[in-house]
């Protein structure tokens, strides 16, 4: 019995796979970014925190401990839990009511999202993209 050829191996000799690593990452991004903002459209925080925590855990890998990112990205988070929590509501039963914290949490969790989606960038993982060979062109 002959065996196919596996057409994502290069040669036997130096097998590397076809597949780019970063069209990975990118696709997986983009699909959390959708999950994310479907999320924040439905007014589910729990859910587009989570999203966002997700693509942090994808781009935090390439940010050093205690940098300048690191840092920002554990304040945003504090200040989100410190408003408490992310349900959309408060108590339970009858008692239900508006969370009181809604309109902050909010605009914390599109401060993270937003900071995010620039450090996506930066990273060159995002959909703006600047070389700086081309600053000059004009």
């Amino acid at each position: 019995m002959a065996w196919k050829k596996d057409f994502n191996i290069e040669s036997e000799d130096n097998p590397q796979s076809r597949i780019n690593a970063a069209g990975l990452i990118n696709s997986t991004l983009e699909k959390l970014w959708n999950e994310g903002y479907t999320a924040m459209s439905n007014g589910e925080y729990i859910k587009w925190n989570t999203k966002l925590d997700c693509i942090w855990a994808i781009l935090g890998g390439d940010v050093k401990e205690n940098d300048a990112e690191d840092k920002k990205m554990q304040k945003i988070n504090l200040k989100i839990y410190d408003l408490g929590s992310l349900s959309t509501k408060s108590e339970s039963g009858f008692q239900k009511k508006e969370n009181p914290n809604k309109a902050l949490q909010y605009q914390w969790l599109l401060s993270k999202c937003v900071f995010l989606r620039r450090l996506q960038n930066k990273q060159g993982k995002g959909t703006a993209y600047q070389n700086l060979d081309m600053d000059d062109f004009d």
